[in-house]
């Protein structure tokens, strides 16, 4: 069926040239009118010569055809609420409910092979910053915005802000038809006529590159180095490589800056610890034309870390393309990660040096605890819980650096997970920090809570849930009054525990 571009009418307003595409179901292009005027496809009818359109199906609309005027009704306003609530059993409530009664966030439906941006969303709204950056953004929808970086960003921008004003799990109708305007492959099409599975962390990366095209750094002080981006800044790290020729002794080495926005942990028979693989990532040979030789020659690539992000993404080499299968192949190799990580060792001389003041608070922080606890001075924690204020921390980024680590020091906040054999198939789920030692398994729209010890499991060797990508946040140092001690910290990474 071929794409009109109709007209539509909607109380006094009316919406000219609105492309209808009928190969993609009906849902999609309500999400269209979803964007243009904030009625959600539950509560919209779309007449056409009196005939309603549903959501899974174009066949009861007959004589479509370009400049037609459909008829759209609906309110974008809230919807009464009961001034009373009964009182409920948990065996009774909605899900909805249940995420309320348990503070937990929404989830997201699936919309056909969609769980690789469900699971990647879900990682990046246990980030505090992005959320306000988002919300302080000017991104909104119109015709012309609705490809590129200033339509995916408003789409997150309003997909955020339903998630933080509701219980229930949220359809990203908008979201998902803006990403496959915005990426047509992440749109392809399988056989069977349904949208292909995509792999989460090519989405992760193309978000990120369009976020920092399009929101802006955070204002920064007169003598600090300023990034533009707010994604350079937050989860944007740096690199000092050395370029050294293995067959001239004569040439001379060359230096340069590499900017990343996530490590590459590598795979291979001796790695079992994320660290050994982070650290082989720092060193590789390549090919490339030496000017005193005059022909292509190995050169040594060595890198140390020159600045770390308050949010470092670490991602893990688990495919690779088998060329007689035509797929892309998954290395199911057990390899351990971390909940609390220090990067210490992967930076450079210099980097290290700046991270030392932070660090020695840290170990001070911790000794002066044993010591109090060695005394009786520290109370049980439950004396007068309620009575204990809020714990105050020391900054945890340079002060002429927004959005650094001054420390080194990370607390594992999210995991996205595949199962399954290959990245164009199979499933992904995003795990995500709660609170105390809970983490939530975001897998589409169903939430359930897991230990910590669960996602520690999350580690490979099988074809159980394997971790993918790792969101790491800042180790929050907490300061304590020496006449009052300050209750001791929980929760250590920058953001706070996911109560929504």
């Amino acid at each position: 069926m071929p794409v009109y571009k109709v007209n539509i009418k909607w109380g006094k307003e009316k919406f000219s040239d609105i492309e209808c595409n009928t190969d993609e179901a009906p849902i999609l292009f309500k999400s269209t009118l979803y964007s243009l005027t904030g009625v959600v496809p539950d509560r919209m009818k779309v007449m056409v010569k009196g005939a309603a359109l549903q959501d899974d199906s174009w066949t009861n609309i007959k004589n479509l055809k370009n400049n037609i005027t459909m008829m759209m009704m609906g309110s974008a306003s809230e919807l009464p609420k009961e001034p009373v609530e009964k009182t409920q059993f948990i065996e009774d409530m909605t899900e909805g409910q249940v995420n309320q009664a348990s503070a937990y966030p929404p989830g997201l439906y699936n919309m056909g092979n969609t769980c690789y941006l469900a699971a990647t969303l879900q990682c990046l709204k246990t980030v505090p910053e992005l959320t306000s950056a988002l919300e302080a953004s000017e991104g909104r929808f119109s015709r012309q915005t609705m490809v590129g970086a200033e339509g995916v960003c408003a789409a997150m921008k309003q997909l955020f802000k339903e998630m933080d004003s509701t219980s229930e799990s949220v359809a990203p109708l908008v979201m998902v038809k803006v990403l496959h305007m915005t990426i047509p492959r992440f749109a392809e099409k399988g056989e069977q006529g349904g949208f292909q599975q995509q792999d989460a962390n090519e989405c992760w990366t193309e978000l990120m590159r369009m976020l920092s095209d399009y929101l802006p750094g955070e204002g920064s002080t007169s003598s600090e180095t300023v990034r533009h981006s707010f994604i350079q800044q937050y989860f944007g790290g740096e690199n000092t490589t050395c370029l050294k020729c293995s067959e001239s002794e004569e040439e001379p080495e060359t230096k340069s800056i590499e900017k990343w926005t996530q490590l590459r942990c590598h795979i291979n028979q001796e790695v079992r610890y994320m660290q050994l693989g982070l650290t082989m990532g720092l060193k590789e040979n390549i090919e490339k034309t030496s000017p005193l030789l005059g022909r292509n020659a190995v050169y040594v690539k060595t890198s140390l870390v020159s600045r770390l992000p308050a949010y470092l993404t670490i991602n893990f080499i688990r495919f690779f393309y088998k060329e007689k299968e035509n797929i892309n192949a998954k290395v199911l190799k057990d390899i351990k990660f971390p909940i609390s990580y220090d990067a210490f060792d992967l930076c450079s001389s210099e980097l290290k040096e700046k991270l030392t003041p932070a660090r020695d608070a840290f170990e001070a922080l911790r000794q002066k605890k044993i010591e109090k606890e060695l005394s009786g001075e520290v109370k049980n924690k439950n004396d007068k819980a309620a009575e204990a204020p809020e714990p105050r921390y020391a900054p945890s980024s340079f002060p002429d650096d927004t959005g650094s680590n001054n420390s080194g020091y990370y607390e594992l906040q999210a995991v996205l997970t595949h199962q399954g054999r290959s990245s164009s198939s199979g499933h992904y789920v995003a795990w995500v920090k709660h609170k105390g030692d809970d983490w939530l398994k975001c897998d589409d729209d169903k939430l359930s809570i897991v230990k910590e010890e669960d996602v520690l499991k999350l580690s490979g060797g099988g074809d159980w849930h394997v971790a993918y990508t790792l969101l790491y946040g800042s180790k929050r140092l907490e300061l304590w009054d020496d006449e009052e001690p300050k209750k001791e910290e929980k929760e250590t990474s920058t953001v706070e525990p996911m109560q929504q």
